[in-house]
C-alpha cells in the first residue's frame, strides 16, 4: 500500500512539474460553452486544446476541467520568425474583424508574401490574437519562411488541401489520396466526430491523379465535355463574405452548408454574434439550398434589343448550342413500380409542331413611358420576373435545338395587366390558331380567357405561374400545385408511412385548424393551456412508441416553437419523432431557433420545387451562369422547366393532352404530374416532400 502511495505521489509531482514547465492552466467549463468558444477566450486554437485533452474532441460538459496551454509557445514562435527574418519585418497581432485583405492593405503587401511568411494561415486562416510576421515591402516573404523551422518543415512535406463535398466519407478521401483515416484524423482532429460538407482537410502528399470522367449522355456539348475531362478535380477554396442585413447563423448555415460551431471556428469574432457588415471566411462553391422561408427575388437583367415583334424560332435545322437535359418520366400504370423512361431518348414520329409563348413584356407601355429602359428594368419587379422567365425559356429553346426537335417557337408580347391582355388581337390576326400548345399568359384570368377562346381549336393552354384554383376549362393546364394540393401531399406521405400524426397549432391559426379538421381525419391536436401555450405533458402522452410520430407544428410564436422543439428532442430518447411544417415559417429563420435542433428533428415540409445534384441539373446551373453571368433564379428555372417539358411532350408521338394523362415528368426544379379535375381542366399535383438530413442538406423523402 505504501508502494502505491509513493508511486502516485511521484506521478503527481512529475505531472505538476511538467505542467509548470509547459505553463498549462486548468479551466473549468461553464454551462453552454464549447471548445471553440474556450479557444477564442484564451486566444489559442481548438487543436491546442485537443492535444492536451483528447476526450474534448467528443464535446465538453459543464464542470469539466480542461488543461489550457498559455500563449508562450505562440510568442516564442513569433519571436523566432522575427529574429530569423528580415530585420525590417514587424509582428502584427490580429484584431477583431480583421481579414487577409485588410491586413495586406494596411501594410501594402501581397497575399502570397503574407502567407509565405506565415504558412499556418493556409490552414487556420486569420484568427483573433494571432501574431503574424509582416515582411518588409517588396519582400516575397520567402526569406522569412525559409529561415523559420516550422515553415521549412511544412514546405518539405508539400501539404495539399481537400474540401469535403456531399456524400464523401473519411475512408473515400483517404483512399483517394493514398493515405489512412488515422492520418487524416491526426492532421485534422476536428473531423474525428463528424465530417462537415465544405470543411477543408489538410492532406500530406501530392495531388491525386484525376481520372477522365465519363461524359454524361445528353449533358453537354462535345467541346465542353472535352474541356471538363482535361480539367483536374478542382479543390474548392474559402472565400470572404460580407454579412448582409438581417442575416443570422441559421441563414448563413443554410447558405454555405455549415454549422454554427464550424462557422464560429472559422471566424472567432462570431462569438459575439452575427453583425451586419462583418467579413467572414466561408466555404466557396455552394449555392443556397431550397428556402424554407420564401422564394428568392427575381434577378435583374438587361436587354440588348427589346422585343419589337414576334420572335419565330425554327428548331429542327439548327445544331444549336444549348444543353441537353435528361428528363425522367414515370408512366402512370397500375404497376407498383412504374417504368422510368427518358423522353429525350424515346420520341415518336412527329410532324412539325408549333409552340407559342405569351410573355408580358408590355413594350407598347414602355415606348410611351418617359422612364428609361434601364430604370424600368431596375424598378419593375413584374418585368424582372418576365425577363427571368424568358431567359430560362431561351435556355430550353437552345436545348431543343441541340436535340434537333421538330418544333417552331413563336414568342409574342401578351401586353398584360391584371384585367386584360392583347391576346384577342393576336387571335384575330390568326397568330395562335395553328399552335399545338400555348404557354401563358401569366395572370390567371388572362390564361382562362385565352383557354376559353382556343377551346374550339382544342389547343392546350399552359398556365405557367398562377397558384389560383382555375375555373373548369378542359384545355387549361395549371402547372403550379394549389395550396390544398401541397398540404394534402404531406399528409398523404405521412399516412403512407403508417405514421401517428399529432398537430401543435396556435389558436390564431384558425384556417389551419379548420383545414385539418375538415380534410385530415384522424389527426390528434395537442392540448393548449389557458394562456395559449403548449401543454407539454399532453403532447408527450400522444406520442406512440415503436411507431413514427409526425408532429405538425403551425405557429409563429417563438416561445411555443421552442417549447415544442425541446419536448420533441426529449421524446426522441423513447420515440421516433419528426417535426413537420405545412407552409413557410419565418420565425424558424431567426437566431432564437437552433438550426441544429431542426436538423436533429429532420424538419420536413412540402415544396413545389426540389434540390437536386443530378448531373443534368448541375449542367443547367453552370450553363445558365455562363450565359447570363448570374445564378438562375426561381422564375428563370421555372421558365426552363415549363418550356422544355412542353416541347418534350409535343414530340412523343401523342397529343399534349395524352401525355398529360399518362406521364409524370421531372425537370430541373419542378415536377409535372397532371390530373383531370372533377369539374374540368387539369391541375398539377407534382409536390416534393423535403427534409433536412444530418449532413445539413435537403433531401426528397419520396
Amino acid at each position: 500500500m505504501k508502494y502505491y502511495s509513493t508511486l502516485l505521489s511521484l506521478v503527481f509531482m512529475v505531472t505538476c512539474s511538467a505542467f509548470s514547465q509547459e505553463k498549462v492552466v486548468k479551466y473549468t467549463v461553464s454551462s453552454g460553452e464549447n471548445v471553440n468558444q474556450i479557444a477564442v477566450k484564451f486566444k489559442i486554437t481548438p487543436y491546442d486544446i485537443y492535444q492536451l485533452n483528447p476526450d474534448a474532441r467528443n464535446g465538453v460538459k459543464p464542470n469539466t476541467v480542461l488543461l489550457i496551454p498559455t500563449k508562450t509557445a505562440l510568442k516564442t514562435e513569433a519571436s523566432v520568425a522575427k529574429t530569423a527574418g528580415n530585420t525590417k519585418d514587424i509582428i502584427h497581432e490580429v484584431q477583431p474583424k480583421e481579414t487577409f485583405y485588410s491586413i495586406e492593405h494596411k501594410y501594402g503587401i501581397s497575399d502570397e508574401a503574407l502567407k509565405a511568411a506565415n504558412p499556418f494561415l493556409e490552414k487556420d486562416g486569420v484568427q483573433i490574437g494571432q501574431k503574424l510576421v509582416i515582411p518588409a515591402k517588396g519582400s516575397s516573404g520567402k526569406n522569412v519562411a525559409s529561415s523559420s523551422k516550422p515553415a521549412k518543415t511544412a514546405a518539405q512535406e508539400k501539404y495539399i488541401y481537400h474540401d469535403v463535398v456531399a456524400k464523401e466519407t473519411k475512408y473515400s478521401i483517404a483512399k483517394q489520396y493514398n493515405t489512412t483515416v488515422e492520418d487524416l484524423e491526426k492532421r485534422n482532429p476536428e473531423i474525428i466526430s463528424s465530417l462537415p460538407v465544405g470543411y477543408r482537410i489538410t492532406i500530406k502528399g501530392t495531388a491525386p491523379k484525376t481520372d477522365t470522367p465519363a461524359p454524361v449522355a445528353n449533358a453537354a456539348k462535345p467541346a465542353e465535355t472535352k474541356k471538363a475531362a482535361e480539367t483536374p478535380k478542382r479543390v474548392t477554396t474559402y472565400m470572404e463574405y460580407q454579412v448582409k442585413p438581417k442575416e443570422t447563423f441559421y441563414s448563413l448555415g443554410r447558405t454555405f452548408h455549415i454549422t454554427q460551431e464550424e462557422l464560429t471556428e472559422l471566424n472567432p469574432s462570431l462569438s459575439e454574434g452575427v453583425k451586419e457588415g462583418m467579413v467572414l471566411k466561408v466555404p466557396s462553391g455552394y449555392l443556397a439550398p431550397a428556402p424554407i422561408i420564401a422564394q428568392s427575388q427575381p434577378v435583374e437583367k438587361t436587354i440588348e434589343k427589346p422585343i419589337e415583334k414576334p420572335i419565330d424560332k425554327s428548331i429542327d435545322n439548327s445544331s444549336g448550342g444549348g444543353i441537353k437535359i435528361l428528363e425522367k418520366v414515370k408512366s402512370e400504370t397500375v404497376s407498383a413500380n412504374p417504368e422510368v423512361v427518358e423522353l429525350t431518348k424515346k420520341r415518336g414520329q412527329n410532324d412539325r409542331k408549333k409552340l407559342v409563348l405569351l410573355l408580358p413584356f408590355n413594350l407598347a407601355k414602355m415606348q410611351n413611358d418617359t422612364m428609361s429602359a434601364a430604370n424600368r428594368i431596375k424598378n419593375d419587379k413584374f418585368l424582372n420576373m418576365t425577363l427571368d422567365f424568358y431567359s430560362g425559356a431561351m435556355m430550353a429553346i437552345d436545348s431543343a435545338k441541340t436535340l434537333k426537335l421538330p418544333i417552331d417557337v413563336a414568342i409574342y408580347d401578351s401586353g398584360e395587366t391584371k384585367t386584360n391582355s392583347n391576346v384577342s388581337s393576336l387571335i384575330a390576326q390568326n397568330k395562335l390558331q395553328d399552335a399545338h400548345a400555348v404557354i401563358g399568359p401569366f395572370y390567371q384570368n388572362n390564361a382562362e380567357t385565352t383557354a376559353n377562346t382556343l377551346r374550339l381549336y382544342n389547343i392546350p393552354v399552359i398556365s405557367p405561374l398562377s397558384k389560383d384554383s382555375a375555373n373548369p376549362i378542359d384545355n387549361l393546364y395549371q402547372t403550379i400545385p394549389s395550396n390544398d394540393v401541397v398540404r394534402n401531399s404531406i399528409f398523404d406521405y405521412m399516412r403512407s408511412k403508417n405514421g401517428n400524426i399529432v398537430a401543435v397549432v396556435d389558436k390564431k391559426k384558425e384556417s389551419v385548424i379548420s383545414y385539418i379538421k375538415q380534410n385530415q381525419k384522424g389527426v390528434v391536436f395537442a392540448a393548449l393551456s389557458e394562456t395559449g401555450g403548449l401543454d407539454v405533458a399532453n403532447l408527450k402522452s400522444l406520442l406512440i412508441p415503436n411507431r413514427m410520430n409526425y408532429v405538425v407544428m403551425e405557429t409563429g410564436n417563438t416561445a411555443m416553437i421552442k417549447t415544442t422543439i425541446k419536448a420533441l428532442l426529449d421524446s426522441q430518447k423513447s420515440c421516433q419523432v419528426q417535426l413537420v411544417i405545412l407552409e413557410p415559417n419565418s420565425t424558424l429563420d431567426t437566431d432564437e431557433i437552433s438550426f441544429e435542433s431542426l436538423v436533429k428533428l429532420k424538419l420536413m415540409f412540402p415544396s413545389v420545387t426540389r434540390e437536386s445534384d443530378e448531373p443534368a441539373v448541375l449542367i443547367f446551373d453552370k450553363e445558365y451562369r455562363l450565359k447570363n453571368k448570374v445564378n438562375p433564379g426561381t422564375y428563370a428555372t421555372r421558365g426552363f422547366d415549363v418550356t422544355f417539358d412542353t416541347m418534350m411532350r409535343l414530340v412523343q408521338g401523342k397529343t399534349y393532352q395524352e401525355t398529360a394523362d399518362l406521364m409524370t415528368t421531372e425537370q430541373v426544379d419542378n415536377k409535372f404530374q397532371f390530373y383531370r379535375k372533377e369539374d374540368g381542366g387539369h391541375a398539377n399535383k407534382g409536390v416534393y416532400i423535403l427534409y433536412y438530413d444530418s449532413d445539413l442538406t435537403l433531401k426528397a423523402a419520396n
